[in-house]
């Protein structure tokens, strides 16, 4: 398809050439009544122009065969949580479009030949659901989800496994933030009874976390007002008084908490204590955490919580070499450097045995085989 491209953008340079040559000749000698010279070194300047876009398009078409442009969808989650912009420092990194410079020479380290697209999605279940029906090259989803999914088991019990979602890798830990309002009186998860609250939207991770805290401490859905709120919804109506808590699933600082707590009193609700043991016990995806004191405005002291690790996935359809190139791409020493100093999480994002042992799913193969020759698997 692209060879006939070419060849018809190369028969429109030349008639082009010739059309306006013709045109010019004819209304130009009957305009300022040109001599014939002139009229034939203006023929021929015609002519050469049309050369040179034939040149150029000849030039583009050599760089296109030996690189096919190919884009890549990459899911990461709603616009204000920090998935969304990490997945856009990703999507950079993994770029290297046709006629870039080379990596050694100060250029784009990337996958040769492709066009990373961050998108911003629902969050985890929606980009597990993008990935079954391959409407997604790629997510950064939430482990736990990730698990689930593809072991079908959790909220995927019943509904059938995601057979094709694979591991890239294991990216870095987000905290569970359970936001409430001071005048609430909602010391630990046991006082949502009664409250007005929300758990996220309902294609969101943060759904599924909130259902897994009511499981964990023994409460109802139904002894709660449910909400299904994104994060600024939530926070919004949180600061109205509309709202009593809500639960928020991401790597701290978060922009949308930060925010509220600057303009409305509020406190994090510690997920401790021997429910949150169990909890650790029964899910090996999720990790003990801790928000730091001072994260944000009127908290002095750290509050210990929950946490899940970000993985990237994509589907086991994915073409073996790509995947490799992604996963090559992914941990470049000029990739570290671009999420580092553009993401403060960044730094989380390392290269060791956890990005493996972690992801509790099937790896790629193509991510595998990376591994492989990077001595991290045997």
């Amino acid at each position: 398809m692209m060879s006939i491209l070419y060849e018809e953008k190369l028969k429109y340079a030349f008639i082009l050439g010739l059309n306006k040559s013709r045109y010019n000749k004819s209304a130009g000698a009957k305009e300022v009544g040109e001599d014939e010279h002139v009229q034939t070194m203006q023929l021929m300047r015609r002519f050469a122009r049309a050369a040179a876009v034939v040149a150029v398009f000849m030039a583009f078409q050599g760089q296109a065969t030996a690189q096919e442009l190919r884009f890549f969808q990459l899911g990461t989650g709603p616009t204000g949580e920090t998935r969304f912009p990490v997945g856009g420092l990703i999507a950079n990194a993994l770029s290297n479009p046709p006629g870039s410079r080379e990596c050694e020479k100060g250029g784009s380290c990337g996958v040769p030949g492709l066009v990373a697209v961050a998108k911003s999605t629902g969050g985890s279940v929606a980009n597990v659901e993008a990935i079954g029906q391959k409407r997604l090259d790629a997510a950064l989803v939430h482990a736990d989800i990730a698990y689930w999914a593809y072991h079908g088991t959790g909220i995927y019990k019943g509904k059938g496994a995601v057979s094709n979602l694979r591991g890239i890798a294991m990216l870095y830990p987000e905290t569970l933030h359970l936001v409430a309002r001071k005048g609430a009186k909602i010391a630990s998860v046991k006082d949502l009874r009664g409250k007005k609250v929300s758990f996220g939207d309902k294609d969101s991770g943060s759904l599924v976390h909130g259902r897994l805290l009511l499981e964990g401490y023994g409460i109802g859905e139904k002894q709660m007002k449910l909400s299904f709120l994104k994060p600024g919804a939530a926070a919004d109506a949180l600061a109205a008084g509309e709202l009593d808590a809500f639960l928020m699933v991401d790597a701290f600082p978060v922009p949308v908490i930060a925010d509220l707590a600057r303009k409305t009193a509020i406190n994090l609700v510690p997920l401790d204590g021997p429910e949150a043991a169990k909890m650790l016990e029964r899910f090996p995806f999720l990790l003990q955490s801790q928000i730091d004191g001072g994260t944000y405005d009127g908290m002095a002291d750290p509050v210990k919580s929950l946490g899940v690790g970000v993985a990237l996935v994509t589907g086991a359809e994915q073409d073996e070499k790509l995947i490799y190139g992604v996963t090559r791409a992914l941990w470049h020493p000029s990739t570290q450097k671009l999420l580092t100093q553009n993401s403060p999480h960044g730094a989380k994002i390392n290269l060791d045995a956890q990005t493996i042992e972690k992801m509790g799913i099937q790896i790629h193969g193509g991510a595998s085989a990376f591994y492989f020759d990077a001595g991290l698997v045997r």
